[in-house]
Parts: C-alpha cells; structure tokens; sequence
C-alpha cells in the first residue's frame, strides 16, 4: 500500500466509495465521475502504479481482475448488451491515478475511437 494513493486509500476502507464487488485480491466501485451510465473501476487491493509495472510473473492478481470484471458486468447487466474494458497508463495514455485500474463502461452505445 502506498501511504499517498487515493485508491489504496479505497482499497483499506480509509476513503468511502460506492463498492460494487470486493474479494481478497480486488475492490470494484462506481467511479466518481462517470463516462457512462455504467462505469466502475476494478483495481487491485496490492499497490501497483500501472500495468507496465504488474510483474510479469504474477497471474494471479490478472486472472482475479478479469474475473471481477465478468462477475461486475454480469451483476450490473452488461453481458447482454455489452461493454468496454479500458485501463490507462501513463500521462500520454490518460492515467490520473498512480495505482492500476480497469474501467468498465457501458450501459449506453460506446462509439469508436475514443477521445
């Protein structure tokens, strides 16, 4: 855990958020500024900046991630009509937040490209 990192801060329970799933590896809750009217973040509870950085050695947090997304999505009823997985990483690629994360977005027509 970083002792500075809001979403480590979420993870420890420290900062309130609208949690949507949560296992021993993965938090999952409503982003604050949704992009859609569907749009949660799923991060790992262990601190990691961005997914350069997951190590390469490491499947289990990736398969727990995965996994909490299919079970958000089915939750929230997004299999049927679909949805978007994004992660950002870097300035260039729109990250705001230093610790990893998946955004799942959907519950509206998603138009390609993005920004």
């Amino acid at each position: 855990m970083s002792a500075s990192c809001l979403f480590c801060k979420i993870a420890q329970k420290q900062i309130p958020a609208s949690i949507v799933y949560e296992d021993d590896q993965v938090i999952a809750f409503h982003d604050i500024t949704p992009q859609a009217p569907v749009h949660v973040l799923v991060i790992p509870k262990n601190h990691c900046d961005n997914i350069s950085d997951i190590p390469s050695d490491a499947p289990d947090p990736i398969l727990a991630i995965l996994r909490a997304i299919q079970i958000v999505a089915k939750d929230l009823g997004l299999l049927k009509s679909g949805f978007r997985v994004v992660t950002n990483t870097g300035l260039d690629g729109g990250q705001s937040v230093n610790h990893v994360h998946f955004h799942i977005l959907g519950g509206r027509s998603l138009q390609w490209p993005p920004g």
